[in-house]
C-alpha cells in the first residue's frame, strides 16, 4: 500500500489485540506513534512484548510511560486480588471481572489525545473488543462514540480547528478468532506478544486466567498453534 504521510498514535500493550491493531493502520498507510504504560500491572512483562512488536514493526517512536495505579488498587491487575481462573466459557460473559481497571482506557485515550495533538497526529487507534470480554465499560463502542466527541472539545487544535480527532476500533465486533486470522492476514508474529494476566516470574503465561483461556480458544478455532510458552 502506498504510504500517505499520516501519522497516528497506536495503544500498544503487547497483546494480541493491540499488536493486529498496529498492524492494521500500519496497513492503512499510518506512520505509527505507539505508546505504551508501565502502571503497576503484575503483567508487567507485557511492556517486554510491546517493545518488541514495535521493534518488529518499525514504528517511527515508541514511548513508554510511567502512572502507577496501584495507588488507586481496585483491580486484580494492579491491587493484592486473585486473578481469577480457570472459569468456564459462560461464565467469562456474564459480570465484569475483578481484571478490569478503573476508567483504564479513558487515561490512556487522554495521554493519547495529549500526543496526537503535539505530534500533529489526528487518528487514535486502540484495539478494544466487545464479543469476547466481561462487557468492560470502557471497551464499548458507545464510550469510544463519546470520548471521541470530548476529545474534539479538549484540545488547542481541536477548538481552533487545526484537528479533527478520529478514535478507531478495528476491532471491537471481531472475535478473537477472527482477530488472530486477521493478523496472520498481515504478517503479525505472534510469537512476540503477551497475554496473560498471571505470568510466572519467567514469564511464562499461566494457560488458566481468562486473558490465556481467550487467547487459547481463539488460536484453537483459528486452527493456529499458540506460539507462545505456557506453564502448564
Amino acid at each position: 500500500m502506498m504510504k500517505n504521510n499520516l501519522k497516528a498514535v497506536v495503544l500498544l500493550s503487547g497483546g494480541i489485540d493491540s499488536a493486529t491493531t498496529l498492524a492494521i493502520a500500519q496497513n492503512m498507510g499510518f506512520d505509527i506513534y505507539a505508546l505504551s504504560f508501565r502502571y503497576g500491572q503484575r503483567h508487567a512483562v507485557e511492556l517486554e512484548a510491546a517493545l518488541r512488536v514495535a521493534e518488529r514493526c518499525r514504528v517511527v517512536q515508541h514511548l513508554v510511560l510511567d502512572i502507577d495505579l496501584r495507588k488507586i488498587g481496585g483491580s486484580a491487575l494492579t491491587a493484592d486480588i486473585k486473578v481469577p481462573k480457570n472459569r468456564a466459557a459462560e461464565d467469562l460473559k456474564k459480570d465484569i471481572p475483578v481484571t478490569y481497571v478503573p476508567a483504564r482506557n479513558t487515561i490512556f485515550l487522554s495521554y493519547a489525545l495529549a500526543w496526537a495533538e503535539v505530534i500533529g497526529a489526528n487518528d487514535i487507534f486502540i484495539g478494544v473488543n466487545v464479543l469476547d470480554y466481561s462487557g468492560y465499560p470502557d471497551c464499548r463502542p458507545e464510550y469510544i462514540a463519546a470520548y471521541e466527541q470530548m476529545a474534539n472539545l479538549a484540545t488547542k487544535a481541536g477548538v481552533q480547528e487545526e484537528q479533527k480527532l478520529k478514535i478507531h476500533t478495528p476491532l471491537i465486533q471481531m472475535s478473537k478468532t477472527q482477530i488472530i486470522q486477521k493478523g496472520i492476514e498481515l504478517g503479525v508474529d505472534y510469537s512476540l506478544t503477551h497475554s496473560c494476566y498471571d505470568p510466572s516470574v519467567s514469564g511464562d503465561a499461566c494457560g488458566e486466567c481468562d486473558s490465556c483461556l481467550l487467547r487459547l480458544k481463539g488460536f484453537r478455532e483459528a486452527g493456529v498453534k499458540d506460539p507462545v510458552k505456557y506453564k502448564i
